[in-house]
């Protein structure tokens, strides 16, 4: 028995909803026994934590699905990206490897070290990538079972000036950048999001991140699984890095809400 609070959790929506609401960078919490393989002091891994999370992205999921008129499900990352980074490849094909952020990270932000050299990234990804990647395939095979189809919407955010990590980072920062997939975004679902959150400023697409999240299982596979990426620049709901809350944020919950109501059931 464990009293550990759980490295993930699905929230249930509607029924009839095929929509799931991925939040898997929110979590500011590192378990005592993988906090031990970070090298950083205490001080260092706030720091830190601030400029990877994205802060309050969370609550801005969850008051959009208690604004949407059909509850969209929610599967949230309950623990920190710098645990193990779900939307990671866990092998070779991670462009992100080469500045040591794969699936289990070992460099930060600012590419200092963040785990000793040699750090083996197997035991964390079999205590918590896998079973993260199994649970949310079964998340989108229930909504396929139930509605004949899933939309998976990924909330996440970015910082106003790139960080050094980013492979990417000299392109566009908008307001808000929408990231696609050839395959699992149709343009309807694109021209929805578009709508919605025309409100909030500017808009891009793929820059400075692109792609979606589709579990493997699905991804390439079947059109019936939709995927957007919603990446919010976080000038414009908090205070950067790692701050409170702003006035933004309640009408970019909105906007989400907005997207969700325009997926089709």
């Amino acid at each position: 028995m464990t009293d550990a609070p759980p490295a993930f959790e699905l929230l249930p929506g509607a029924p009839g909803s095929p929509v799931i609401l991925h939040v898997p960078h929110s979590s500011r919490e590192i378990p005592a026994d993988v906090r031990t393989g970070i090298v950083l002091t205490d001080a260092a891994l706030e720091r830190e934590l601030d400029h990877m999370t994205d802060a309050h992205t969370a609550e801005i999921a969850e008051r959009a699905a208690g604004l949407a008129g059909l509850t969209p499900w929610r599967f949230v990352n309950r623990t920190s990206r710098l645990v193990v980074d779900p939307e990671r490849f866990p092998d070779e094909r991670e462009e992100m490897a080469a500045v040591g952020m794969g699936a289990v990270y070992t460099r930060t932000s600012h590419r200092e070290v963040l785990r000793a050299a040699g750090t083996e990234p197997g035991p964390l990804v079999e205590r918590y990538f896998r079973p993260y990647a199994r649970a949310m395939t079964e998340a989108v095979a229930d909504r396929l079972a139930a509605t004949g189809r899933a939309v998976v919407i990924d909330v996440h955010s970015y910082p106003a000036e790139p960080l050094p990590y980013e492979l990417h980072g000299e392109g566009p920062r908008p307001a808000v950048c929408l990231g696609t997939d050839s395959f699992h975004t149709p343009p309807d679902l694109l021209a929805a999001a578009r709508a919605a959150f025309e409100p909030c400023g500017d808009m891009g697409l793929d820059s400075p991140f692109g792609g979606t999240y589709v579990p493997l299982d699905f991804y390439g596979q079947r059109h019936e699984v939709g995927a957007l990426m919603v990446e919010i620049r976080r000038d414009t709901y908090m205070t950067e890095p790692g701050g409170p809350a702003g006035p933004g944020l309640p009408g970019l919950a909105r906007s989400l809400a907005a997207l969700v109501d325009a997926v089709p059931v």
